[in-house]
């Protein structure tokens, strides 16, 4: 089995754009790889230089940018004010103190929250709210416990080992920063380990750097090949798919390239059937297979697909 860390931060466009790329990983290698997640903690606090500048469109303008060129959903609400992120990622960690494994459901949906609508992360109240959406996450729990020694205590141990970069890979590539003082990973950044070998994606990198990678480690390892349809998808990731995931997990070949329309379309059938649920999100939506099952269409969408 290979470990997989995973250096984010919730608040990071381009950890948010890589989404479809790590869902084809956890799609292709399934228990083969064991994943472990380290939160950055980008900015502890917003400096009086920072409040100063901050101009709500011209962040917009920039998660623009990444909705156009990489497809995951934005809803270019611009924030009220500049805000931390080390409440989200102690968010997180909290999860993962209580209910280990929970911290991906938390991360995902905060990242999700943080690029389509208001949400500040550092602001506690808001951070439960939009948890307790969340089903099996006892957000109460989670946001009490920020500042409680043992959150803080693994936290603090996550930024010390994100800023250990310095003499890795990533830096040799460019991918670190020192915008805090120590060499470290930028988000997101993912190392893989096995044997006591370890080889880094550091930063945003095309999905087939980290195939690479894998293969390089133990090419040995089964891979679940792309599905024809997007059903099993949604059978497999019980938390729902935006369409730019679905798109790249339908992708084949040796250079997969992505089909938001048809994968949109290829949705919006099984949703006319009865089949999913799409839950408008930005610009996009988030599809969640339909539980009962209905058997039957939608007439309006059967009708629109006609």
């Amino acid at each position: 089995m290979i470990e997989a860390t995973l250096y984010t931060d919730a608040a990071c466009p381009w950890a948010y754009s890589a989404s479809p790329a790590l869902r084809v990983l956890e799609w292709r290698y399934r228990e083969q790889l064991s994943w472990r997640l380290v939160m950055i903690g980008l900015r502890e606090e917003v400096s009086e230089a920072s409040a100063r500048s901050f101009d709500p469109a011209r962040s917009v303008l920039g998660h623009h940018t990444f909705r156009e060129r990489y497809g995951m959903p934005f809803g270019l609400v611009p924030k009220e004010r500049p805000a931390a992120t080390g409440r989200g990622c102690r968010a997180v960690v909290a999860a993962r103190l209580i209910s280990p494994g929970s911290e991906w459901r938390v991360l995902r949906a905060l990242q999700l929250a943080y690029f389509t609508t208001p949400l500040l992360l550092d602001d506690d109240e808001q951070i439960v709210a939009e948890l307790r959406s969340v089903p099996g996450i006892d957000a109460g729990a989670i946001v009490a416990s920020l500042d409680s020694p043992e959150v803080a205590e693994a936290y603090e141990h996550d930024r010390a080992e994100t800023r250990s970069a310095a003499g890795s890979a990533a830096e040799a590539q460019g991918k670190t920063s020192t915008s805090d003082g120590p060499v470290r990973f930028t988000a997101p950044s993912i190392v893989f380990e096995l044997d006591g070998h370890q080889l880094a994606a550091g930063g945003w990198q095309p999905g087939l750097t980290y195939d690479a990678l894998i293969a390089n480690l133990d090419p040995t390892l089964e891979r679940t090949p792309p599905p024809r349809t997007a059903e099993p998808l949604l059978e497999h990731f019980d938390d729902g798919l935006t369409t730019a995931e679905i798109a790249a997990l339908l992708a084949d070949g040796p250079d997969p390239i992505a089909d938001l329309k048809e994968a949109e379309r290829m949705l919006l059938e099984v949703v006319a059937r009865g089949d999913a649920v799409r839950s408008p999100l930005g610009q996009d939506a988030v599809w969640t297979r339909a539980w009962p099952r209905k058997g039957q269409a939608r007439p309006e969408l059967a009708e629109a697909l006609a």
